[in-house]
């Protein structure tokens, strides 16, 4: 590992760990609130269907209004056994580039149902996440899991989302397309994870998604993080083994609490053997900052780095967005957006910006 990336990921480490402190669903909530991810959700790695907590939260502490007093409460729990959910978003956008025509798109962006089915509570479990539309429908998650609460640790076997950094709900963000791993790629195989009160630990051994044609090689997937009430830091790794050529990606991200904002950081560096003309290695690196200035509103700050090619010079591309989310009610969102793309003046797609605004209902 060379000196400057050492460096780098020292100081990003010195982001979540040494920052002075002040006098659900993405990430920059349990940073606010000092949770982990299986505190709200039913995937011990964050993201899907809601546990009883997260389904609370949703209703009482996310919206800024509750509802009446007396109306029906949404639990997710249709028996004992099963429990129900389901995240729909439609959204509008305006994309801009230079010497090329506007481009909007409008309609429904994703329609995706949980269900999460108790064989033995709090011991053996299955859990399926299944997009409906836009498209046929198509499964994301569907795997089994055991669970020994009184030790911490669980196994889960099937088809599931790879823990690696940050969950961000936005999967363009450079450091989930970069790194391959996120939540459009979801991946078959085994699971060992362990959840401790300040710590969450996960090993994944998988097929990997560059082997699904050919049918043979494997990825392996490791991700710590270590859980403070005001801050916390992981760092993850992957390996792939594949015919097209190996892949090694490694990753420090971090968060801290500070007042009413949530800082978050994330710093990945790939090697790809499998690039047209030999070895290539490549950088991202993300920044957020989300600021709760009252109960169900939160101003986004994003910046975000691409090196495509660390031998090249001047090929670097960056991303700026600003985003205010409203939540007016328990289970419903609005979202407002503005982003601005910067690369290489020759490619003018590197160079455009994007409005965009999003309507999310979930349960």
């Amino acid at each position: 590992m060379s000196a400057w990336r050492i460096a780098s990921l020292l100081a990003l480490a010195a982001l979540g760990a040494s920052v002075a402190p002040a006098a659900i669903a993405e990430p920059y909530l349990a940073v606010q609130q000092g949770h982990k991810c299986v505190t709200c959700h039913v995937n011990p790695t964050g993201g899907g269907l809601r546990n009883d907590f997260g389904t609370v939260f949703t209703e009482n502490v996310l919206p800024q209004y509750s509802l009446p007093s007396g109306f029906p409460v949404w639990s997710g729990n249709v028996f004992k056994f099963l429990r129900i959910g389901a995240d729909l978003r439609t959204s509008r956008s305006e994309t801009e580039a230079p010497n090329l025509p506007s481009e909007r798109q409008s309609g429904l962006e994703q329609l995706r149902a949980y269900a999460n089915v108790s064989l033995i509570p709090d011991r053996l479990e299955y859990y399926v996440d299944e997009s409906l539309a836009p498209g046929n429908a198509q499964p994301n998650e569907y795997y089994g899991r055991y669970s020994d609460p009184a030790h911490g640790w669980y196994l889960k076997g099937g088809q599931f989302y790879l823990p690696f950094g940050w969950r961000l709900q936005d999967n363009t963000a450079f450091v989930r397309e970069v790194s391959g791993i996120s939540m459009t790629t979801p991946d078959r195989g085994f699971e060992l994870g362990l959840e401790l009160p300040e710590w969450s630990a996960q090993l994944d051994y998988s097929r990997g998604e560059a082997n699904i044609s050919v049918g043979r090689g494997h990825q392996l997937t490791g991700q710590v993080v270590w859980i403070r009430n005001d801050w916390r830091v992981g760092t993850a790794a992957s390996f792939t083994q594949s015919v097209f050529g190996n892949r090694e990606v490694e990753g420090l991200f971090a968060g801290r609490r500070v007042g009413p904002v949530a800082l978050l950081a994330e710093l990945d560096f790939i090697r790809d053997d499998g690039f047209p003309g030999g070895e290539r290695r490549l950088a991202a690196g993300f920044a957020e900052a989300d600021w709760a200035f009252h109960q169900g509103h939160n101003f986004k700050l994003t910046a975000e780095l691409y090196d495509p090619d660390r031998s090249i010079s001047n090929d670097q591309q960056a991303r700026w967005s600003a985003l205010y989310e409203y939540t007016p009610i328990p289970f419903v969102q609005l979202r407002a957006g503005f982003r601005r793309y910067r690369g290489i003046p020759q490619n003018d797609l590197q160079n455009r910006h994007l409005l965009f605004l999003e309507l999310r209902v979930f349960l």
